[in-house]
């Protein structure tokens, strides 16, 4: 299967993402060392079908525990995790489509209508906005059929209470979008949903974290993908744009802030020669940063009344 060493992770910078070079690795069950791996291998697969044939869903964490009923043991969650990657990886598609899933945290709220296909709920539809804490993105949804939406853009914010800002400002109605929070880093459900939306809607996609190099990445994985991802395809959103909050916003807006940690500058530094920040604007935004050395949450537009992010810098950053 193919090697994912990170000397086989290579930048394609026409897909704009990290991919796998052409280097694999060989698991022989003649191999004594290899016999272990091998076995989780096998049950792991072994359990994924069983999943498909009987409609169910599993997360990561039901993997680690259902497999000590079949004396397949696994040292920790993180070794069970890094097996599923290995099927992945010599399946070319992501977990999600063996039916197995990371514990939902990311939500979606505006005028989309879908219809499920999940067994119970099949051809019952669903509109978005039906629910004022928005509903959770999930197995269901990730399958469900696109129906209709006259949303014009989709606006993705990394945190909850924004996201809940945004439900009760009514930014859905005020900007004509569809709102998602991540939850911090998005699940990878939530970013082959907006890569979906982006895609079969042709919407156009708006990011907005907080000011520091943590939240620049939060963007960028979704923008571009993650090296550790780099064996799957379908989970990027080339043309979504961060919108914020940008090095320059800081100072433009003369937002609140704190100083950046050295853990923050060696981060914007390593961001600084990664090769998916190499565009101007991003070089541009990171020197901002470690020129000014200040970070800013996006609650601190708060500063300026609760809703100036919705009535000031909202309109100015989509116009």
């Amino acid at each position: 299967m193919p090697s994912r060493s990170t000397d086989n992770i290579l930048y394609d910078r026409k897909l704009k993402q990290y991919v796998l070079g052409s280097r694999v690795v060989k698991r022989s069950i003649t191999n004594i060392r290899n016999l272990r791996p091998f076995t989780q291998l096998v049950w792991v697969a072994k359990f994924s079908h069983e999943l498909l044939l009987n409609k169910r869903t599993s997360t990561l964490r039901d993997v680690f525990y259902s497999a000590q009923a079949y004396n397949i043991q696994f040292k920790n969650q993180e070794e069970s995790n890094n097996i599923i990657v290995d099927l992945e990886t010599v399946l070319g598609i992501p977990r999600e489509e063996f039916n197995i899933f990371p514990e939902e945290r990311s939500a979606i709220f505006g005028d989309l209508t879908i219809e499920y296909t999940v067994p119970g709920y099949r051809g019952k539809r669903l509109n978005l906005s039906a629910h004022p804490d928005g509903i959770l993105i999930g197995p269901s949804l990730l399958t469900a059929k696109i129906r209709k939406t006259s949303a014009d853009k989709i606006i993705v914010i990394e945190k909850g209470g924004l996201f809940t800002r945004f439900i009760e400002e009514r930014v859905h109605k005020r900007f004509n979008a569809i709102l998602i929070q991540t939850g911090g880093q998005a699940p990878r459900t939530t970013r082959a949903f907006i890569r979906r939306l982006n895609e079969e809607l042709k919407l156009p996609v708006y990011i907005l974290v907080d000011g520091d190099p943590w939240g620049m990445h939060i963007a960028m994985v979704i923008i571009s993908g993650s090296a550790n991802a780099a064996h799957l395809r379908g989970l990027t959103t080339p043309d979504a744009e961060w919108i914020g909050i940008t090095g320059t916003d800081i100072l433009t807006y003369k937002l609140p802030s704190d100083p950046l940690t050295p853990t923050d500058i060696k981060r914007l530094k390593e961001l600084q020669r990664d090769p998916r920040y190499s565009g101007k604007r991003w070089q541009k935004e990171i020197k901002a940063f470690l020129k000014h050395k200040r970070k800013s949450e996006l609650e601190a537009f708060c500063k300026y009344g609760l809703t100036y992010i919705v009535d000031k810098y909202l309109p100015e950053k989509l116009k």
